[in-house]
């Protein structure tokens, strides 16, 4: 191949230029307009698209790296943005004379907060607290800087302009950001043990305390004989002879004493407990 055969293909213009006359332009701006000068099915429009999206990328590894530092992997929240910065792209219209960083900023961010709300919160809480927890967040970043201490929950309330009852709440959602597991090492050396074991179990006699307070009203409309029945058989531990012996009636009469005693005591717990 000869040195005038190179020197042709170089100043050869392509297939693509051959299509597209407008020169190339390297202006990220540019790119948009030119992109938004082309059909949706032209051929040289998505080849615009691609430059225009690398051309704009730093703006948006830029945004993402404000929510760097709250436990998300940099990589994530970039790529996040980067799905903000191609769907800014492709909706904006240069002909309503928009500046796109102004249009595309805010579907940018919004990509890593949408990240960060659906994906790295261990328990879901509602959206209003998630949001509540970023401004309290931002506000306490501004205020620590302002006041030159830690603010305040009366600070961060007169800062955001909401109740201090929504501050706590707000505070008390962020809990739920991040779980700690129970396998958790509480204490020092010897005594160190899990935060499991320190938790309380489910406790039986509660319940059966409950039972206690409703049995004594429910008892007390029993007529005397048959509260006297009850206290032979439960708590004497008497059969049912032998209780018919001390009052003397007879076995037969005896369980249904304690058959009608019991059905009044179960109506009226069913009805308290």
């Amino acid at each position: 191949m000869t040195a005038c055969t190179i020197s042709e293909q170089r100043t050869r213009p392509s297939a693509a230029q051959k299509r597209d006359p407008r020169p190339p332009t390297d202006s990220a701006a540019d790119l948009l307009h030119a992109m938004a000068t082309l059909p949706a099915d032209h051929l040289s429009r998505s080849a615009l698209r691609d430059r225009a999206i690398e051309a704009w990328l730093p703006l948006a590894s830029h945004l993402a790296r404000r929510y760097g530092g709250r436990g998300e992997p940099t990589n994530d929240l970039a790529q996040t943005a980067a799905v903000g910065l191609v769907k800014a792209i492709d909706k904006f219209d240069p002909s309503r004379g928009e500046d796109f960083a102004g249009y595309a900023i805010p579907t940018i961010i919004g990509e890593p907060k949408r990240h960060s709300r659906d994906r790295t919160w261990d328990v879901r809480v509602p959206r209003r607290l998630q949001e509540l927890r970023l401004a309290i967040f931002d506000a306490n970043s501004s205020l620590l800087q302002a006041l030159g201490r830690s603010p305040t929950v009366a600070d961060i309330a007169a800062h955001l302009k909401i109740t201090e009852e929504e501050v706590l709440e707000g505070l008390e959602g962020a809990r739920a950001y991040n779980a700690v597991s129970l396998s958790t090492p509480t204490g020092d050396g010897d005594r160190a043990t899990e935060l499991g074991d320190l938790l309380g179990d489910e406790d039986g006699e509660f319940e059966l305390a409950e039972l206690r307070v409703a049995l004594g009203p429910a008892l007390a409309t029993l007529d005397e004989r048959e509260q006297r029945i009850l206290t032979l058989h439960f708590y004497g531990n008497l059969t049912q002879s032998q209780i018919a012996e001390q009052i003397g009636v007879s076995q037969m009469h005896v369980s249904r004493l304690l058959a009608r005693a019991l059905t009044k005591l179960r109506g009226q717990l069913d009805g308290t407990y």
